[in-house]
């Protein structure tokens, strides 16, 4: 067994699976071959869609204003909590089959590809607004564009529902339409920032306050949702709501764009895409998430040239990852964060992702899934995830899967290691007291913890 099947399926994969290890020849090819788009989508029938989350959003806030009002009767109000629970069990739905999906998947590739695009455009559901549609963003805004080309990606993920609900543009109305007036709303720079600090440019990227404001009023005008009768139109794009938009041209880093109603925003958002900064920012976080906290400037650069010149194939940036210098060489940089753990031990130890409550286990480790604290998403830099306590709770969550486990501690390295395994490790384990402390010290050793 090869050290570059091992680092493979640890760096950029999602750790490996029994008999995974010994089965791929070469592993560049065998990464390269998950460079597909139908590798990189969930297909579950029974998850919720974006129209019926916003449904059930819409029904939720509607009861609620009826709670403030004090005109809810007792038996409404018991309605209300029960709207709550199914709210947030479709949530607990996305989460479980996103989870058995990584654990079971045979393209680790491909899903950690769509992770680190997810995380790159989060939407969280850490607010009502949200609980029910970061799972459909995920499955509709990003899956089926990661393989495919940025622009196409950065649009679908800027004007999904999720998206515009997450960072308030449906708040957001042009200064001098009758609807501001009317309603007394103005504009909301939210969205706009975002996309420009942490989406395309980056925060060094070049940009200033006007061209927020630019991009903010080019915003104006798309919500997430609108009258019932407009609602059969979301098919991914939220909907453009021409009173609200603000009209007129503008100037987005000193291009002029004229004033094209809802193309204006879509047309914005292509040439940012195309930007040397976001090629630059894109490619840095990449270096980062895959190799190194800190990024080599030439593994950088040679990305940032590929985005450049491919006008931003995500599908040949994947395949550049793979290429660049020492993609298969030892040692492992990265530490994994709690939910990649929790992933990667499943996986090879062939058991479901549940060792009690999953879900309860991630959110005690303080990564709950599609709840990332800030627009930025989770953080990607190992020390943020091996602080005293973090590491006194992967301790304590590695005893208790490995009292439960009925894998034997070596089997568990030969799957979960081979090569990386280090000869002091595999003398621990030999001599520990019992099966279950070996299989916790192999559990936390440096060699499973790293990525």
């Amino acid at each position: 067994m090869s050290l570059s099947r091992a680092v493979a399926a640890h760096r950029f994969g999602l750790g490996p699976r029994p008999g995974e290890l010994e089965s791929q020849a070469d592993p560049q090819a065998w990464l390269e071959r998950q460079i597909t788009p139908k590798t990189a989508l969930l297909n579950d029938p029974t998850l919720p869609t974006t129209l019926e989350a916003l449904d059930a959003f819409k029904d939720l806030r509607a009861h609620r204003k009826s709670l403030r009002s004090g005109q809810m009767s007792a038996e409404a109000q018991k309605a209300l909590e029960g709207m709550i629970k199914t709210h947030r069990g479709s949530l607990l739905k996305d989460v479980q089959s996103r989870m058995g999906h990584a654990v079971s998947t045979d393209a680790p590739f491909a899903e950690r590809w769509v992770r680190f695009w997810s995380n790159h455009f989060t939407v969280a559901a850490t607010r009502a607004e949200t609980i029910g549609l970061a799972g459909p963003f995920e499955r509709e805004a990003i899956r089926p564009h990661v393989f495919g080309g940025f622009g196409t990606l950065l649009e679908a993920a800027v004007l999904h529902p999720g998206m515009l609900l997450y960072l308030d543009n449906h708040r957001s109305v042009g200064p001098s339409t009758r609807v501001a007036k009317r309603r007394n709303l103005g504009l909301n720079e939210n969205l706009a920032r975002e996309v420009l600090e942490l989406h395309t440019l980056g925060v060094d990227g070049g940009y200033t306050q006007s061209d927020v404001e630019a991009l903010a009023k080019a915003l104006t005008g798309w919500m997430p949702f609108a009258p019932r009768v407009l609602m059969s139109s979301i098919t991914g794009n939220g909907i453009f709501v021409s009173p609200a938009h603000e009209p007129g041209a503008k100037t987005l880093l000193s291009k002029r764009y004229g004033s094209d109603g809802a193309g204006q925003v879509k047309a914005m958002l292509a040439d940012l895409a195309q930007s040397p900064a976001t090629a630059r920012h894109i490619a840095t976080k990449i270096v980062r998430h895959f190799y190194s906290d800190d990024p080599a400037d030439s593994s950088v650069d040679a990305l940032a040239s590929v985005f450049r010149q491919t006008g931003g194939d995500l599908a040949a940036l994947a395949r550049a990852t793979l290429g660049l210098d020492g993609a298969f060489d030892a040692p492992l940089n990265k530490i994994k964060t709690p939910e990649e753990l929790m992933i990667a031990s499943a996986r090879a130890l062939g058991q479901a992702p549940v060792f009690g409550n999953a879900r309860k286990a991630i959110q005690g480790f303080g990564q709950r899934p599609f709840g990332a604290p800030s627009p930025a998403g989770w953080s990607d830099l190992s020390q943020d995830w091996m602080s005293p306590d973090a590491l006194q709770k992967r301790m304590d969550w590695s005893s208790a899967v490995a009292r439960r486990a009925r894998t034997r501690p070596q089997e568990f390295v030969d799957t979960a290691l081979g090569p990386l395994a280090s000869d002091d490790l595999k003398t621990a384990i030999r001599r520990a007291e019992s099966p279950a402390q070996g299989l916790a010290l192999a559990l936390m050793s440096p060699a499973f913890q790293r990525r």
